[in-house]
């Protein structure tokens, strides 16, 4: 293997560790935001370091094939070191930035949602609610007002056909007798009452004694 092969793939170690400790910095900033359980924790953890060996692996396949050299290592570590050095505050106070910019986008989402969306919604039920209960209360007073000019036309007209409905109620009295009397309606009529006032007798004293 080359020189030129070996400082190439201790510059992407380097990189690497660099990478590594940003991607654990905030990692670790965002579950703090979130506020995980610590039964949580140690399962990212481990998938975090799963995450980062495989992706170490495929940048050493790049650089030199996947030959495991100490140099690799120490690339590793001194890209971790100067990122802990040089840039982990840096860092730490950017990821705490974006999730604060996050949240005042959201909160602004939310409230601009509100305003511009629930309230008008609002607003048009109350007054769409307000306008069916005008139109029912004014439909109702019509209805009054009608039944009153109609009132005399209606007493008007029942003078008129007083003389026919009194004939008339008289033939359809004597036409529905004969049916009335053979299907014994009355008859069936106090039997059901009687039958009724039986029962509500029994269950009444049974509720007594008990």
């Amino acid at each position: 293997m080359s020189l030129q092969v070996q400082w190439l793939t201790m510059a992407m170690m380097l990189m690497s560790g660099v990478g590594m400790g940003v991607v654990f910095d905030g990692y670790r900033v965002l579950s703090e935001e979130l506020k995980l359980s610590r039964w949580f924790i140690p399962v990212l953890d481990i998938l975090y370091w799963i995450a980062a060996t495989i992706i170490v692996f495929q940048v050493l396949s790049a650089s030199n094939e996947g030959e495991v050299r100490i140099y690799v290592f120490i690339g590793l570590l001194i890209g971790v070191c100067l990122y802990h050095w040089l840039l982990s505050r840096i860092v730490v106070r950017t990821v705490h930035a974006m999730i604060r910019a996050v949240k005042a986008t959201a909160r602004f989402a939310a409230r601009s949602f509100m305003l511009l969306v629930v309230r008008p919604l609002q607003m048009l039920y109350k007054l769409t609610k307000l306008l069916l209960a005008f139109l029912l209360t004014f439909t109702i007073f019509l209805f009054r007002i009608v039944l009153q000019l109609v009132r005399p036309l209606w007493l008007l007209l029942w003078w008129m056909l007083r003389p026919i409905a009194r004939p008339l109620a008289k033939w359809m009295n004597r036409l529905a007798g004969p049916i009335v009397h053979r299907l014994r309606l009355h008859e069936r009529k106090q039997a059901i009452a009687s039958w009724a006032a039986t029962w509500w007798r029994r269950l009444f004293r049974r509720k007594k004694a008990e």
